[in-house]
């Protein structure tokens, strides 16, 4: 069963993937260049290329001229296609592959994506181990969603000399970031760095050197992508961001500091541009493509990493398993493959039907994406579908097509039973509740459970005959009632997230009996934790009285905050949901 998007869910994936402040460039060590910072993504990202009128052409738009080659913005040089299957370095044994595998380095992508294995993540749920060339495990980083994807198309192409760039557009025209570094269409652009003279490359060490002695670049290891620095990687230190995950993984150190800028200016709205991925048909999907929902035009949407693809044994079925960051930036959350088929079949993901505003979801960009390839062609790079995928592709004004594949997706990813969609919607919740266990300020994991806990309602109504009323007493716990739904653009609560984890457990300190009124021997309902009268006071003074006045964070906009002007008391988004009270009662199952 597929559920229609409430537009308040609309907006509360806002901060889902990318609400962070940022300046234009701050920590990215470019001069200050760029747009103001966008209220939807919460950095300085740029435009898509415009495309409407345009053929999805499989061979892609002109990109900049191949003088990029060699020239001083190089970020790393080109010594292999993607296409190449013999040459001499394509036949190598690789990291997921034997000598002589017959495969192209697209394939080889999705064979070293697949092999990634799954490890516990360092907050809740699973993540993924990344493995280098080097023989380097490492545990992955805290990221946001898009970046999740872009992160590591970079990283294998940059590794392997593989040509690669993602193209955007400002005001003056197309802005292309890639291998060659950040040009126009037909120069550099002037306010970025000339990458092979600003930044060192250890290349040249041999693989014994390397792991000897792995060579660090200062600069590079105290970056950080976001101004409130939620990139953290604290298992590599206390202030290991990504600059200093990034130096761990290159020994070209061009490469780390290219991220922190091609992460700064892009984003979802990127991958939906058919100029730098395609759309792809449901029966080829394979690890290293990219699940994107749309639920706009332009803005923010959600995006998902196609982890691990296997055949089920006896059927003609697939299990699919998905990753994705979010924001504040985490590492990339494994989904199991029942919560990932929820995420294939979601209406945003390029199928039928039409968001809040009219607008049909088949042509807002979203479903299942391959990312194009980068190829000279007479005199320009060009980002094409490659030869071996074309039977594979459906071009944007298709949509008939487009539209089908949820319908193909249902079929090959099998049918799950209500017994298991429900199991599905409790992970989906638990996970938005051990979120909010870490930022318990964070309105877009708020606004996520309450739309997991609609669809638990519908689904429980149409499958068992359940009331809402009862399916709260079954579902619903305290951390509900006390981290209750804000309306996003209406409480200052929403543009906070810098809460803590400690914070957490004095805001649940000072719940703890306060739902029994020992004096009329009656329920209260909880102190929910929202901005009141322009403040928290209830909750810092609870903090003064355990001793943990110094673990109290003060309220700050860590993201863009209009209503920073005009609210001292959040709203709360008028619930369905039986009241604490009643969920509660003494003759609750």
């Amino acid at each position: 069963m597929m559920f229609p998007m409430k537009p308040i869910y609309r907006f509360g994936y806002l901060a889902l993937c990318a609400l962070v402040a940022l300046s234009a460039l701050q920590g990215c060590g470019e001069d200050d260049w760029g747009p103001a910072v966008d209220p939807d993504y919460g950095k300085p990202i740029l435009e898509a290329p415009p495309s409407a009128g345009k053929a999805d052409n499989m061979d892609g738009i002109a990109g900049p001229t191949a003088a990029t080659e060699g020239a001083a913005t190089e970020v790393w040089a080109v010594t292999n296609q993607w296409e190449d299957r013999y040459t001499d370095a394509a036949v190598q044994e690789g990291i997921a592959w034997g000598f002589d595998s017959g495969l192209d380095w697209d394939e080889k992508y999705a064979l070293w994506v697949q092999s990634l294995e799954r490890i516990p993540g360092e907050r809740y749920g699973e993540t993924f181990e990344l493995t280098t060339p080097w023989g380097a495990r490492l545990k992955a980083p805290a990221l946001e969603c898009a970046e999740a994807s872009v992160f590591l198309r970079v990283t294998f192409a940059s590794w392997y000399g593989l040509p690669f760039y993602i193209s955007a557009w400002a005001p003056e025209g197309n802005i292309h970031f890639g291998h060659f570094g950040v040009w126009t269409d037909k120069e550099p652009h002037y306010k970025f760095s000339n990458y092979r003279d600003r930044y060192p490359d250890y290349s040249y060490l041999s693989l014994a050197e390397a792991q000897a002695n792995w060579p660090t670049d200062a600069r590079l290891a105290r970056r950080s992508l976001g101004a409130n620095k939620d990139d953290l990687n604290e298992w590599l230190g206390p202030e290991a961001y990504a600059g200093a995950y990034f130096d761990q993984i290159f020994l070209n150190k061009r490469v780390g500091h290219f991220l922190m800028v091609v992460l700064t200016f892009t984003g979802s709205v990127h991958l939906a541009s058919t100029d730098n991925t395609f759309n792809l048909t449901a029966p080829a999907v394979r690890a290293g493509d990219t699940l994107l929902e749309r639920w706009q035009k332009k803005g923010i949407g959600h995006t998902l990493v196609v982890k691990h693809v296997s055949p089920i044994a006896g059927t003609s079925q697939l299990e699919a398993e998905l990753v994705s960051g979010s924001m504040p930036r985490r590492q990339p959350k494994w989904e199991s493959a029942a919560s990932s088929q929820q995420s294939f079949l979601s209406y945003s993901a390029g199928g039928p039907g039409e968001n809040a505003d009219g607008e049909a979801y088949v042509t807002l960009g979203g479903g299942i994406k391959r990312w194009r390839i980068a190829k000279i062609i007479n005199g320009r790079w060009r980002n094409v579908v490659p030869e071996s995928d074309r039977e594979n592709f459906i071009p944007r004004h298709n949509t008939d097509a487009l539209a089908a594949r949820l319908e193909i997706f249902k079929e090959i990813l099998g049918t799950l039973t209500p017994e298991e969609k429900i199991e599905v919607l409790q992970q989906q919740i638990q996970s938005k509740r051990q979120h909010l266990r870490q930022f318990p300020a964070s309105c877009s994991a708020r606004i996520s459970r309450e739309s997991a806990f609609d669809e638990l309602y519908e689904l429980a109504e149409d499958e068992f005959g359940w009331s809402t009323h009862e399916v709260d007493q079954m579902y619903r716990v305290i951390e509900d009632y006390i981290f209750a739904e804000l309306e996003y653009q209406s409480s200052r609560t929403c543009c906070w997230n810098s809460t803590t984890v400690d914070m957490y457990h004095i805001i649940m300190d000072l719940n703890e009996g306060y739902t029994y009124d020992s004096e009329t021997g009656t329920c209260r309902e909880p102190l929910v934790f929202k901005m009141v009268d322009g403040g928290y006071k209830v909750f810092s003074d609870h903090a003064s009285t355990m001793g943990l006045s110094h673990a109290w964070v003060e309220w700050s906009a860590d993201e863009p905050c209009p209503q920073e002007f005009s609210v001292t008391t959040d709203t709360e988004v008028v619930h369905t949901r039986a009241s604490y009270c009643e969920a509660f009662s003494s003759d609750s199952p």
